[in-house]
Order: structure tokens, then sequence, then C-alpha cells
């Protein structure tokens, strides 16, 4: 037997919601989601790390061009049909593990944020967090509006991380939305 006795102890705090002094924002708004995805951390980062996919999942973005650089342009769905363009710049990047961004002059929104991937502590797939900070454009009342029609950031981003999960874990992205080959009752006979 051995001196020391096996401790069962365990670190059970979430990394998510931790190393707050990188959650603070240069911006008006900022939001940190978390999500456990059950698939390799490498896997996640890469599929993640070809911008091209992010319109897959996630409803407000309409496109992604890569540019030079570490340079991307989206253009993004915005409230009441306004579409707004972000040019990003990546700042610092981690393969496999993180990814941070800000915008440039030229993105319609000023924004800045990170993604990162960590092994989870048991085992057990991978945590995926994101920071979002921006300045909403239309400052407090465009917040306002942003939030009532569900197009703000904060709530965007949970819902796009549990949508990356489901793409991640089963393929596939359920919806209620009828495929587009579903027989269509737009006439009656």
């Amino acid at each position: 037997m051995s001196e020391h006795p096996m401790s069962t102890d365990a670190e059970v705090e979430s990394t998510a919601f931790t190393d707050r002094d990188r959650v603070e924002g240069e911006h008006e708004a900022a939001s940190v989601r978390a999500v456990l995805i059950n698939r390799p951390r490498q896997e996640l980062y890469a599929f993640w790390r070809d911008f091209r996919n992010l319109p897959t999942f996630m409803e407000n973005v309409k496109s992604v061009e890569v540019m030079e650089s570490g340079r991307s342009s989206w253009i993004i769905a915005g409230p009441a049909g306004a579409d707004f363009e972000l040019v990003s710049e990546i700042t610092e990047e981690r393969p496999g593990e993180y990814i941070a961004w800000r915008s440039l002059e030229e993105s319609d929104i000023d924004h800045e944020g990170w993604i990162e991937f960590r092994d989870n502590a048991f085992g057990r797939g991978t945590e995926v967090r994101v920071f979002i900070s921006y300045d909403p454009p239309a400052g407090p009342v465009g917040k306002v509006v942003a939030k009532v029609l569900q197009r703000e950031p904060r709530i965007q981003a949970r819902r796009e991380l549990r949508r990356f999960k489901q793409l991640m874990e089963t393929g596939e992205i359920p919806t209620s939305k009828a495929p587009d080959a579903a027989p269509r009752a737009d006439r009656h006979l």
C-alpha cells in the first residue's frame, strides 16, 4: 500500500466560467457562453476554423468570405431585415485550442471575441467557450430592439452553440421547418 492515500476530491468547478479576467470586453455589450460537446477537441477546432462552415449552423450568418492574412468578411442578418458586414482579423491563434478576433475599421459593427476548445476534465468530450463583445448599432436602443427581435448576440451565441453541438454530435440540426423536397399545399384542387 502507498503511504499517500488516494483522494477522491476532484476539481468540479466548470471551466466555462473561470478566467474572469478574460471576459471583459472593450465594447458596450459582452457575453460568454459555453457548451460541452462529445467530440474530440481537434475535430471541433478544425470544423470551426474553416469559417466557411459557420453558416451551416449559425442562422444569422448569411456568408463568410475568407480573405488573406487571417481576415474574413461576414454578412450577418440583423434586426428588421437589415444586413451588416463584419470584417474581422484573427488577433491570436493557438491551433487546436483558441481563436481570438477583432473587427477592422470597415466593419458595420465594432466587435471582438474569442472561442476556446478545452478537453473536459472528466474525459467526456470538449468544452467550447465563446466570448463576444460588441457595440450595438444605434447604441442602447439598438440593443433593446435586437433583444426583442431575438437578434442580440448573447441570445444568438447560446442558440448557435446548441446547434453546433447538435451538428457535431449527430451530423444534423433538428428543425421543425419542412424540408425543401416536401410537397407544398399551395394550391387546393
